[in-house]
């Protein structure tokens, strides 16, 4: 059985995330990817791999060559996640500024 893999999981690794920031400005083809990182290009194909299955990478045979293009619309999907929780922040840090200036007025009377 294949296990399931989502946004989330792709964005967790620090390395696919520089792949991501890589190939979101033009695509590139594996071998100039793994020239980037320290690491082996098998490693870098498991990391392609991983964010293809995760759709935040389409991977095209051109010639002998495979080129790797970023899909960045399921990131839309993180940002929401994200956003709701800014909200929340964003609601404290009000409340917190708010209180702040109630202290400040009866404190120093301004």
């Amino acid at each position: 059985m294949k296990a399931r893999r989502d946004v989330y999981q792709a964005i967790a690794d620090p390395t696919r995330r520089a792949i991501i920031n890589l190939i979101a400005a033009q695509p590139h083809n594996v071998n100039s990817i793994a020239e980037k990182f320290d690491i082996s290009r098998q490693a870098i194909s498991l990391q392609l791999k991983i964010l293809a299955d995760c759709g935040l990478v389409t991977i095209k045979q051109r010639g002998r060559d495979r080129f790797c293009e970023a899909q960045l619309d399921k990131l839309s999907e993180v940002s929401a996640f994200v956003d709701q929780y800014r909200q929340h922040w964003e609601n404290k840090l009000d409340a917190l500024e708010t209180y702040l200036e109630k202290l400040k007025k009866e404190r120093y009377g301004k």
